[in-house]
């Protein structure tokens, strides 16, 4: 486990979700994930930041959807049939992260996720929390709580 924060993988097996953006891998843990719903159309909000799809009815509580990929860096996603939405808790709030498609929902050993590699100066490895490296490739470990910040979140539903 060398490298990697222990407060933030306590213990030896950590539950993840796994899907897709833009033919990469990402992750997150299964502990901030509240349910994975089918693509649903949202209601725009206008001035909302760029990432902010729009805001959806999720059982009587209006939440905002975000652009995964354009929130970290990549362009946006065509959300189609196979596109999903992914409801997390975070900072106490619920936030829809729209993706192309959920990979799988896996457990790993914490000794499994490696530190991301330094690539320049100026790279902000503030999202992701570490790489996994599997059969298929290299999953991105994304860090929700880093991504969105307490005040970030009520800006969100303010917007």
């Amino acid at each position: 486990m060398a490298n990697v924060n222990s407060k933030n993988f306590s213990g030896d097996a950590i539950e993840i979700i796994a899907f897709r953006l833009h033919e990469q891998e990402f992750c997150v843990k299964t502990t901030t994930i509240r349910e994975i719903r089918g693509w649903a159309p949202s209601t725009p909000i206008p001035h909302s930041p760029p990432d902010v799809v729009g805001v959806m009815n999720l059982r009587g509580t209006v939440i905002p959807i975000i652009d995964l990929a354009y929130k970290l860096g990549m362009t946006s996603s065509v959300a189609n049939e196979r596109s999903a939405i992914v409801v997390a808790e975070v900072h106490n709030m619920v936030v829809g992260m729209v993706v192309d498609r959920v990979s799988d929902i896996l457990t790993i050993s914490a000794d499994q996720v490696q530190p991301v590699p330094e690539v320049t100066a100026s790279f902000d490895r503030a999202y992701c929390e570490g790489i996994i490296a599997s059969e298929n490739g290299m999953i991105c470990f994304l860090n929700l709580s880093k991504m969105f910040k307490g005040t970030e979140a009520d800006d969100l539903i303010a917007a």
